[in-house]
């Protein structure tokens, strides 16, 4: 691999620590402290991304590059280095935070001139590890991987996932918080973005009152990341702002289309680029239910629950716009900007579901069309993802009984069968107010759901058989996860079954998975 190519650009602009110390502390006025990987003695190589790694422009992958998957015998041109940031954690302001398990080599820009940061996760502690030993284990790491590149190939914006390596060591991990740890195998996955930041970046120096520092990181963010901002002065920042709610606004939509719940919608989980960032306790959606949450730590509350990201986002923006207020100055714009993020999330979203359904615009009518579309599936506990691809099946000759048998998540009554016979009619109906043909509305409707997700059921598995030395699961999740449209793999998309309802890792996780 081309290592010789990464440079550092972010400690070349900004303050920071540069004693490689990794005792845990607070570190005021600086935005990174460099400090070194752990290093790792025996790694093992898992996966690696090569169509990835050609893109990004670190080119072919040799065996003498293990070491540098996992941090091992790093070349000089390589200064490694956490971030540190701050951030509200489920509505609380919880300070100083920072890249506890996360070490960024730098960055590298490929023959076309697009520039990616290249981080590994679980490659020892940084002075932001929070009395932890940042490390990570085999499964966290192998959610990590294989759902970055899920989400990509799915069309979302996302991190992406470069290598995932064994460290040849044990990590001690509980699991569930129940007080009973147990030792897993240690991994490291490189992870790789156009960029890290957060909004917690910002929350940081301006909770801190650098100003300085935090015009000259919106004015580094807003040139390299931003290019389509023009403007100067304060106009500049609050078209930086707006966009950043705009592809928030719109990630959002995305998380929604697919079925997607990020679990720890915290203020330093959340991408100024409008990425999905930082895989924890996520889940895809099985059974369709707007509060259904798969982390434990937001029990019962049910804060980030699957139907309040687009409110739990827009709260998280108005942290940002306290934030970037000392460089906009102008209370009203940002509570315009904040209120119409709403009227613009909800007509995306609307548009969205259209799509799914296969319909060529919104009517006026559609909205009491999609709040009994919602109620009938949660009340039927029917599967998100397969309902639409049934609903691509359905002909006037079809027993709608039958037809949805293998979709719900319960046995249904005749009542049940009869409300959903009742809305397939009016589904038809609706249908008829469309000036396009049935065949395009079909092709609308095969672009926007999914045939295949990868369902926290399928991860377990598959971590089950990557822990007792086998492969094979991996390689047919990621050759199904990159032609997620396409059924290549019929058995692989089924609703999750019933034996894994309760199993931890599958229905519930928490934020240590």
């Amino acid at each position: 691999m081309n290592i010789e190519r990464i440079r550092q650009p972010f400690i070349e602009n900004f303050p920071g620590d540069f004693s490689n110390n990794p005792m845990q502390r607070n570190t005021p006025k600086v935005l990174f402290s460099t400090i070194k990987p752990a290093g790792f003695g025996q790694p093992e190589l898992v996966a690696f991304n090569e169509v990835l790694s050609e893109e990004i422009g670190l080119g072919k992958f040799e065996d003498k590059d293990l070491d540098f998957l996992v941090g091992n015998n790093l070349p000089e041109n390589v200064q490694t280095y956490a971030t540190a940031y701050a951030g509200h954690q489920f509505g609380n302001w919880a300070g100083q935070l920072g890249d506890g398990r996360a070490i960024l080599a730098g960055e590298i820009t490929n023959e076309a001139g697009k520039k990616t940061e290249i981080q590994w996760k679980g490659a020892g502690a940084t002075p932001y590890s929070r009395h932890a030993d940042g490390r990570a284990v085999l499964r966290s790491s192998v959610r990590e991987y294989l759902m970055s590149e899920a989400m990509h190939h799915l069309g979302v914006p996302t991190t992406r996932a470069l290598s995932l390596a064994f460290t040849g060591e044990d990590v001690m991990r509980d699991i569930m918080y129940s007080g009973n740890p147990q030792l897993e195998k240690g991994a490291v996955v490189i992870r790789t973005a156009e960029s890290f930041l957060r909004f917690g970046h910002f929350e940081m120096m301006s909770a801190q009152r650098e100003y300085n520092s935090l015009q000259e990181l919106a004015d580094f963010t807003i040139e390299n990341y931003f290019q389509e901002i023009e403007s100067s002065d304060i106009q500049k920042y609050k078209d930086f702002f707006q966009n950043i709610c705009t592809r928030t606004a719109d990630l959002m939509v995305e998380w929604f289309r697919v079925g997607f719940v990020h679990g720890v919608m915290n203020t330093d989980n959340m991408s100024v680029l409008g990425l999905t960032i930082d895989y924890g306790p996520y889940s895809m959606m099985d059974e369709y239910d707007l509060n259904f949450t798969p982390n434990t730590t937001d029990l019962p509350g049910r804060r980030y629950a699957f139907g309040k990201q687009g409110q739990i986002a827009q709260w998280n923006l108005w942290q940002l716009a306290n934030a970037l207020h000392p460089l906009i100055k102008d209370e009203k714009f940002l509570e315009d900007t904040l209120n119409n993020f709403g009227t613009y999330f909800w007509k995306a979203h609307d548009q969205m579901l259209c799509k799914k359904f296969g319909f060529d615009q919104l009517q006026k009518e559609d909205e009491d069309f999609f709040t009994n579309w919602q109620g009938l599936m949660q009340e039927l506990q029917l599967d998100y993802t397969l309902f639409f691809t049934q609903l691509e099946k359905i002909t006037p000759e079809t027993d709608i009984k039958e037809h949805f048998k293998e979709v719900s998540y319960i046995v249904l009554n005749e009542e049940m069968l009869a409300k959903l016979s009742n809305f397939i009619k009016s589904y038809e109906a609706r249908l008829g107010l469309n000036s396009i043909s049935r065949e395009t509305s079909l092709d609308i409707m095969k672009k926007a759901n999914p045939k295949f997700i990868l369902r926290n059921y399928l991860l377990y598995e598959c971590i089950e058989e990557i822990n007792n030395g086998k492969k094979e699961m991996l390689e047919k999740l990621t050759k199904a996860l990159e032609s997620p449209y396409q059924e290549l793999y019929p058995e692989l998309s089924v609703k999750r079954p019933s034996g894994y309802d309760d199993t931890a890792g599958c229905s519930t996780l928490s934020c240590s998975s």
